[in-house]
């Protein structure tokens, strides 16, 4: 009998490679339904990113809302800092529309490494970040919708597992 040991082999690149898909997608996606600046798509990725790196994030979606803030549509990015997958999928597949008196947002779901943190150090973190974020009243269970496994980004074990909601 014996043991196995798997420790993370990843470092900051690796998750700064992992997030450029996410950047990538999200760029796509406010061209495409014409929501946000390329500018705001900047401080909405330095932020995530800030996040990431920091290993403070469970998730991350992109949620398209109409005037009443009903989803119409998301994509969740599940992070996996276990991971087994050396590299990823490419990003794209994101069929959005643009929706009259639609809004795109960002919202991050934080782990328990955020949670064990004095308010200190989360303001540090704040910090750095670009805009200034706060909690939301959507419902991020997409129930709602369908739901439809998407594209996998990886780098040497570190994850971001996509999930698309129509």
């Amino acid at each position: 009998m014996y043991t196995q040991t798997q420790t993370a082999t990843y470092t900051v690149v690796d998750i700064q490679k992992t997030f450029g898909n996410f950047e990538a997608d999200l760029r796509m996606i406010a061209r495409r339904t014409g929501k946000l600046t390329q500018e705001k798509v900047e401080q909405f990725c330095h932020d995530v990113l800030v996040m990431a790196e920091g290993r403070y994030l469970s998730r991350v979606d992109i949620i398209l809302t109409n005037a009443l803030e009903q989803v119409l549509q998301a994509a969740s990015y599940a992070v996996n800092e276990e991971g087994s997958a050396m590299s990823g999928d490419r990003a794209g597949s994101n069929d959005w529309p643009d929706i009259a008196g639609s809004q795109l947002t960002v919202v991050v779901h934080h782990n328990s490494n955020w949670s064990s943190l004095d308010q200190t150090k989360k303001q540090a973190i704040h910090a750095k970040q670009k805009l200034s974020w706060g909690s939301t009243s959507l419902d991020t269970t997409y129930s709602h919708l369908q739901r439809a496994a998407a594209q996998g980004y990886a780098s040497k074990g570190y994850e971001l597992n996509k999930v698309n909601f129509k």
